[in-house]
This record gives structure tokens, sequence and C-alpha cells, in this order.
């Protein structure tokens, strides 16, 4: 996919409205039809380069026969006209919870990881498959849009409606896009370098969120001396007003219900820092397939947990010992941290702290020094890539200048915990049934 031109003319909250998807492409090879990733909305029509097309619903699949085949190499462009439906969410047993559309007091935001931007809009649902977007979001009048990336325009419409075009300005995967509605307050202000802070928040959260969301420079001043440069144009934090039980890192513009910021501060930093290290790692740096989660969740937890110790939480020591002691039970449910057991166990907690637990591990077997050249690397490497465990393995070996693939195969794939380096006191405890 070349570009996603996401057109939505909303309504109101919890209510159908039209919708349509533009995709550009190129051919990789010869296609006498293709599918795309869609669910559950009410389609309308396909066209490919102006010209009806033959479509099959197949489960969550839209298999499109185009009139004419398309030749290797040639570049078309797709119309997928439809009603979206921004009620419609379904549920995981993990980490995730529901995911989809999130519905809001006043409008909704978008939850798509892992799967769940085929409910959004058309498209190729992979993780290390990504595009620019245009955005083409129509509102009533007093409600607003935002979504990933820099705001181009905001033209009023003769029938009072108001037509908001967003450019997400780099690629961005289907997991990771946002695009919310509501009656927000715009919040802008400046982090390091000049870089462009934009926090959108519900008017009447802008006060109560404000200590914890002014922390954002900090942050990103904390990271850039740990992963370097921020990789994207511009940042912000997304305020949900929702229930919604975990935050999502929406690439540039990072969801954190406001629940997360409405508490203690040492758990909000924990959160606001997790979902920020996606931008580098999950983000710029995308997984290459699913089994690869580990490096983004993962990195994520390691610099949450690194942040909060200096910060007035626990040490990442006790929070690393404290996994240690779990891990063996973690793979036996889960699955080891790069080969989960079954699509289910994904957002497992072995995702989380089990998988920060392998860096931390890294950490310790290099040293610090060693360390910290390894993971600047990675991100420098790989910025704007897919990347996956046997890239991350094979870089950490050629910066640590040792073969470290015996070390962190069995962290990674094993049945059972190794030995923690430096620490031979620590123990596992017993696999329950």
């Amino acid at each position: 996919m070349s570009r996603y031109t996401l057109a939505f003319d909303w309504r109101a909250p919890r209510t159908r409205f039209d919708a349509s998807t533009t995709i550009s492409a190129s051919a990789t090879q010869a296609l006498s039809r293709f599918d795309l990733d869609f669910a559950g909305n009410t389609l309308h029509s396909v066209t490919v380069d102006d010209v009806p097309a033959r479509t099959v619903r197949d489960g969550d699949e839209l298999v499109v026969t185009p009139a004419k085949p398309i030749p290797q190499g040639g570049a078309f462009t797709v119309r997928v006209a439809y009603t979206a439906d921004p009620t419609q969410r379904r549920h995981r047993g993990d980490a995730i919870g529901d995911y989809g559309w999130v519905p809001t007091p006043d409008g909704t935001v978008l939850y798509p990881q892992p799967d769940g931007a085929k409910m959004i809009f058309p498209t190729n649902d992979h993780p290390s498959l990504r595009a620019p977007i245009t955005f083409l979001i129509t509102t009533p009048p007093g409600v607003s849009a935002v979504a990933n990336g820099r705001l181009v325009e905001r033209a009023p419409r003769p029938d009072g409606r108001v037509l908001w075009t967003y450019d997400s300005e780099q690629p961005v995967a289907a997991q990771l896009v946002q695009m919310a509605i509501g009656k927000f307050t715009f919040v802008e202000s400046t982090g390091p370098h000049g870089l462009p802070v934009r926090d959108v928040v519900p008017g009447d959260l802008v006060t109560e969120t404000k200590a914890y969301r002014s922390l954002t420079p900090e942050h990103l001043t904390w990271l850039e001396q740990r992963l370097g440069p921020y990789p994207f144009r511009r940042y912000g934090v997304l305020v949900g007003d929702t229930d919604l039980p975990v935050a999502l890192e929406t690439q540039s513009l990072s969801l954190v219900p406001k629940g997360n910021l409405q508490g203690g501060r040492v758990d909000a930093e924990r959160d606001l820092v997790h979902e920020l290290t996606h931008q580098w790692t999950g983000d710029s740096v995308a997984i290459r397939r699913w089994s690869d989660l580990w490096l983004s969740e993962g990195h994520a937890r390691f610099y949450e947990r690194l942040y909060s110790e200096a910060h007035g939480g626990d040490s990442i020591e006790s929070a690393m010992r404290a996994a240690y002691e779990q891990h063996d039970q973690w793979r036996h449910d889960d699955g080891a941290p790069a080969e989960p057991r079954t699509e289910a166990a994904l957002f497992k907690q072995v995702r989380y702290d089990g998988s920060a637990l392998v860096l931390y591990a890294l950490r310790e077997k290099v040293g610090e020094g060693a360390f910290e050249r390894i993971e600047r690397s990675w991100v420098t490497k790989y910025q704007g890539r897919a990347a996956g465990t046997q890239d991350f393995v094979a870089l950490a070996s050629e910066v640590a200048g040792e073969d470290l693939k015996p070390f962190l195969t069995p962290w990674l794939f094993g049945d059972r915990t190794p030995p923690m380096p430096g620490h031979p006191d620590w123990q596992v405890d017993p696999v329950q049934d």
C-alpha cells in the first residue's frame, strides 16, 4: 500500500455513518483478485481504478475481483464505500480486553490493537505493513476531530459542519491508527529541541490531568538520553473519556484513559513512559511478526520500570526478581517470550514483565555500557522499518562483540527460565498445573 485516504462523515455518538477508504497500491505480483481485511461494516460499493469490482465477504476478509487483472508492478486505486458502526468492538481474554471502536460520551476513540483496524476501515492488517494516511473527518459544529500526525486544515462547510484534514506524515501500521472525535481541548506545548507537543483532552478533564500530562517533555528528554532522538515530528497524549482499562501507543498520539491520569504519580508516569517508549520500539521500529511482540512490550515495560525506579517507584531489580520467580509459570501457561503458545496468549504477562526480564538479563550479561549501545543501535538501525527477534539477537551480538545467540535463545524460546547472570540466589517458583 502506498497511501490510505480515510473519509468519515461522523454524525453523533453511537450512530452509524457513511465512510469510505481509498487505497493507492502497486501490485507485487500479477493479480486477478486480492483480499483486504474488513469486518462487520455494511458494504456499499467497491471500485478498482473507478470501475466496479466484484466482491465476496469471507469472514473478516473482503475478496475483490477487479474487472481487469492487474499486472505485476501496476499501480491501482481501490475505493471502498461503506457504513461504519462506531459501537462495534470485540473482546480478548488478555491485557487488551475490548478493542476496535471505543465509544465516549460525546464521540469515539480507536483501539485497533492487535487486529481491530479491520472493524474501522478495509486494510492489510499486519504489524509489519505500514503506509501514510490522509484522514478526512467531517463533524458537527462544536465537535472536534483528531488523528495521527499533523492537522492540515480545519474547513467549515456551508451546512455548518466542519471538515478536518490530517496527514500522518509518516507511514503507520493499521494497529497504531488513531482517529478520535469529541468535545476536545487542544493543549499545545513544546518538547525537547522544539518538538511540537499536542495533548487532546475532553474539556472537563483538562485541569485534573494537567499535572501528569505536563511531564511529557521530561519523559522525552529522559528517553532520548537512552534511545536517541524521538523518531516522529510531533507527540501528544489523547485522554480517553472511557473506562477502557489499558492505554495504547497509537503513533505520535498515545491514547491514555482518564483513570490512568487521576491516581498517584508513580503509576501515572509508568503508563505515560510506557506508551512513549513504544514510539521508538513498536511504532518506529515495527515488529516483523506477532511472535516478535516481546520486542515491543518488553522494551516499553523495561524503560517504564527503569524510569519509575528513579522517580519514586520500586527498584527495577526487585520488579525483575518478582518476574523471575513467576517466569516458569508464565512460560508454562502462555509460552516463552518470543514463542507465544497461542494467539490468545499474545498480550499476557510474559510479553510485558516477562520480556522486560529478558532485557534485564541481557544487561546483566553484557554490562550497562554495552547494553546501552545495543539499545541505541537497535532503534537507529531499524528506524522506520520492521525487525524481528533474530535481527535483535544478531545486532546485540555485533555490538557486544560476542555471540549472544547461545545466551538469548533459552531466554527467548526455552521451556524453563535460565539462571540470572549476577544473581545466583534468584529462584523460580515451581510450576502449578
